[in-house]
């Protein structure tokens, strides 16, 4: 189908040869990324304007904010929401000549496991397609760039990542934590800064200055945005990210790799740095380098606009305690601490011995909490409802988070989970049974998987179990590894083992073919 015919065709969306729009698409975006990568920034450019142009860019920029996107029918200002595939065509010819950017609409959403509410501002359906658009180049360009320690809303990278990071650095010995958080980092980035750090074609740099200067409407009330990004845009967190880029080698270098002190040299006196968008943790040897390292992000972070949030930045031992701090600290929902442990069960560390304590990542308090209270208010809404709806409802939360804490120490916790949910479903049926006899139980529990007290339906439909998720450790990204670099033998391995999205058989084909179509002979994505 030659593009002429696709600029013509006005009902026909379903039918474009998307995976030839997705591999061209992604041919100049692994260009790009490999032209940075040489050190070819001029080249980079020069690609990234023609992305820009390409009609396949834009169908499938269309595409995501359209279809793919969780907030397809939410509106912004325009009012313009669901696409049918005639407007989705219009859109993708707009975006060849794209309007001046409208204002934000707010939207307030609940934090999870608190009662504040945190402030969205949701873009005009063309704007979104434009920014999607924007960072279909923009991607690849920095993710040749970004540190290799930067996890958060990076394609190929997650929180388990980050969490294994610290995982190693742990290990072996306790270390000095500096737990922090950045101070509202979407709503304070100054703009000027991020404007000159962009590094990117006139055609994008005046599109996001845009967006940054665009406004927002509150219940029909405009105010003026002189900082921050546009927080629930689709090129928000690329863009603090960029802001962010620096700050983790920028600190980390600007100490001594190694150092005597009282006439031993300490080999690894600097400071591991994790982040995860605005959520950090520095790991140290030495409580006076996690001190120090605080001092200096700060002074890194106020050319930004930003600093850290007093109430959330926390120094402590994972072993110890420290600075009236219990030992332990809390990541991304989970929490890091050595316990004390027989010097025979401790941790092995080569030719030194084995120490006496151990390392253990779990779910943290919070998220237990948060979890539970979640549970519970499904069971409470579905008072009345027959089971069966209340089984289909809580079954996507129970195997969601169970997924997400499967990789760590969890089979404790997910007993004693699975133990307070089956104690809210006991209650459950006795509020719709009264007292509770044998025979009334069986219309609610049987015999199944779980055992004689398996909560199901007389037609098999039935409760899944936390202790039902097997565990499976997580293994990191390599290095600065990136999805733009067409190293498809590392990738295809990597997303066999379930990693990255793609179903197990497709993965485990693609691994057998190396990434080769054995029909037409082409490369997977390239």
């Amino acid at each position: 189908m030659s593009i002429a015919s696709l600029k013509t065709t006005n009902n026909e969306w379903r039918d474009l040869p998307w995976k030839k729009i997705q591999r061209s698409v992604f041919k100049l975006q692994k260009a790009i990324y490999q032209a940075v990568s040489r050190g070819n920034k001029a080249k980079a450019r020069r690609l990234q304007r023609l992305l820009n142009k390409s009609y396949y860019a834009r169908l499938l920029a269309v595409r995501r904010v359209t279809q793919e996107n969780q907030g397809k029918k939410t509106e912004g200002v325009d009012g313009v929401k669901s696409l049918k595939p005639k407007q989705r065509f219009d859109l993708t010819e707009k975006l060849r000549h794209p309007s001046k950017a409208h204002s934000l609409r707010r939207v307030w959403i609940p934090k999870p496991g608190r009662e504040e509410k945190r402030p969205l501002g949701i873009p005009s359906m063309h704007d979104r397609a434009l920014q999607a658009l924007v960072k279909l180049g923009l991607e690849p360009y920095w993710e040749a760039q970004f540190e290799e320690e930067s996890y958060g809303f990076r394609p190929g990278r997650s929180a388990h990542d980050a969490i294994d990071a610290i995982f190693k650095k742990c290990l072996r010995k306790p270390q000095y934590v500096l737990d922090a958080d950045i101070s509202k980092c979407f709503d304070q980035i100054n703009h000027d800064y991020l404007l000159s750090k962009l590094d990117c074609p006139s055609v994008y740099k005046r599109s996001i200055r845009q967006w940054l200067k665009a406004g927002v409407l509150d219940n029909g009330v405009f105010e003026a945005t002189e900082a921050g990004t546009p927080q629930g845009g689709v090129i928000s967190p690329l863009l603090a990210n960029i802001a962010l880029h620096g700050m983790i080698d920028s600190v980390v270098n600007s100490f001594q790799k190694s150092l005597v002190i009282d006439g031993k040299c300490e080999q690894s006196y600097r400071p591991k740095i994790i982040r995860y968008a605005d959520d950090f943790v520095v790991l140290s040897n030495r409580p006076e380098v996690a001190l120090e390292a605080h001092k200096r992000i700060q002074k890194w972070l106020k050319p930004v606009g930003l600093e850290l949030k007093p109430e959330k930045t926390r120094f402590c031992n994972t072993l110890s305690k420290w600075n009236e701090e219990k030992p332990g600290f809390d990541f991304l929902g989970f929490n890091i601490r050595h316990y004390a442990v027989s010097i025979h069960k401790g941790v092995n560390i080569g030719p030194g011995g084995t120490k006496p304590y151990q390392l253990n990542i779990k779910p943290s308090k919070e998220a237990l909490r948060g979890h539970y209270d979640a549970c519970k208010e499904v069971i409470k809404r579905h008072k009345t409802a027959p089971q069966a709806a209340l089984i289909s409802r809580l079954n996507p939360i129970i195997k969601g988070w169970s997924n997400y804490y499967s990789s760590v120490v969890s089979k404790a916790t997910f007993s004693f989970m699975d133990k307070l949910i089956w104690n809210s479903l006991r209650a459950w049926t006795v509020s719709r049974c009264g007292k509770a006899s044998h025979n009334k139980l069986n219309n609610y529990w049987g015999q199944g998987v779980n055992g004689s007290w398996t909560f199901q339906t007389k037609e098999g439909l039935r409760m899944f179990t936390h202790a039902e998720t097997p565990i499976k450790r997580h293994i990191k990204v390599k290095g600065a590894k990136s999805p733009y670099d067409g190293d498809w033998t590392y990738w295809t391995k990597r997303m066999s083992n379930g990693y990255g999205g793609i179903p197990t058989k497709i993965a485990t084909l693609m691994k057998r073919q190396k990434g080769r179509c054995a029909h037409c002979g082409q490369y997977f994505a390239s």
